[in-house]
């Protein structure tokens, strides 16, 4: 199965290590890496993540990748990750196309 980024989320994780890096400069990368071979796994266990309860269907699911949500889709031959949060901020449902 295919993994592939929204450019909306692709937008979120720079933001993520932008402010990650400016309160611990060598965490940020690290946290990038771990992020990226996490969600690049979902290529073989894409139902691995839990349930997003906003959303309540079984395609969409999240993975927490501390301190953030990662949001993603499970198609029939790929998954999509949407969108990451914060995990203090609040989640608008209508960030994710199609629900």
């Amino acid at each position: 199965m295919k993994v592939i980024w929204s450019p909306l989320a692709e937008a979120r994780a720079l933001e993520a290590v932008d402010h990650i890096v400016q309160e611990r400069p060598q965490a940020a990368a690290a946290w990038l890496e771990e992020l990226l071979a996490r969600t690049a796994a979902l290529d073989r266990f894409p139902r691995r993540g839990r349930l997003v309860a906003e959303i309540g269907l079984p395609a969409y699911r999240e993975l927490l990748h501390a301190p953030y949500r990662v949001i993603y889709r499970v198609d029939p031959t790929r998954v999509v990750i949407l969108t990451s949060r914060h995990s203090r901020r609040a989640w608008d449902v209508s960030e994710v196309s199609g629900v």
